[in-house]
């Protein structure tokens, strides 16, 4: 499985949000690729991807993909996350 996280530039909040899913992906025992990107790569880093995380004002900018597009309010609550990724994951 592999899950994008987006955001303007790929460092800031997207590494976060990667640093975030991988700790929630671990401890639901589920195993994952987490990429950080920026949204100027999103078509070509998303290519492969079941699942993009992002915030509300990049979902347009991604464009048509395959992966579930799941927005995250907060970095930072992992509580979010991981109930936002086990509904994405299934």
């Amino acid at each position: 499985m592999k899950i994008v996280t987006i955001c303007g530039a790929g460092i800031g909040s997207s590494g976060i949000l990667k640093v975030n899913a991988e700790r929630v992906l671990q401890r639901l025992g589920l195993e994952a690729t987490v990429v950080a990107a920026d949204i100027a790569s999103v078509a070509r880093v998303a290519a492969d991807a079941q699942v993009i995380l992002t915030s509300a004002e990049f979902v347009e900018a991604i464009g048509p993909t395959r992966a579930d597009v799941v927005v995250i309010e907060n970095y930072f609550d992992t509580e979010e996350l991981t109930c936002k990724l086990e509904v994405a994951i299934g």
